[in-house]
């Protein structure tokens, strides 16, 4: 489901009922989590993060680094973690988070797919979102462009 939403609070009016809940918490918990450096804006019709292009404008479309992105799609509520390859070992860890837990983890690259709250785990998702600062972001973005080029 895409939207052409210009601000979050437009995003979120888009929203039914349950899903504009769950995605407000999961807002808030992300908001409180964050790390000094990023902002919050509507980027590629969903809710996203990142480094202003005033900190660090050198990004290949010309766009916001994106460390984060919260989107209500069509089955499914989605969370995707760009960041969680910043920090080695970290993916594994959210991923151990899950089991532990007993949760189902329902990851692809870096997008965490939930189709209602209580199938995320809200501790591990501060947790990672709080372990990634920007430079740190930064610093693993410029690798991985270096490495192709």
């Amino acid at each position: 489901m895409h939207s052409d939403a210009t601000l979050v609070e437009e995003y979120l009016d888009e929203l039914p009922e349950d899903r504009r809940a769950a995605v407000s918490i999961v807002r808030d918990l992300v908001n409180e989590n964050l790390p000094e450096g990023y902002q919050e804006a509507m980027g590629f019709g969903m809710i996203t993060w990142g480094i202003p292009l005033e900190t660090y404008p050198d990004t290949y479309n010309k766009q916001p680094l994106q460390v984060l992105a919260l989107a209500s799609q069509k089955n499914y509520m989605a969370l995707y973690l760009m960041g969680i390859y910043a920090d080695e070992g970290l993916e594994d860890w959210f991923r151990e988070q899950y089991a532990e837990r007993g949760l189902k983890l329902d990851m692809g690259k870096s997008c965490v797919r939930f189709r209602r709250l209580d199938q995320l785990h809200l501790e591990a998702v501060a947790e990672v979102v709080r372990r990634v600062p920007p430079q740190e972001f930064i610093a693993v973005y410029e690798a991985a462009r270096a490495n192709r080029r």
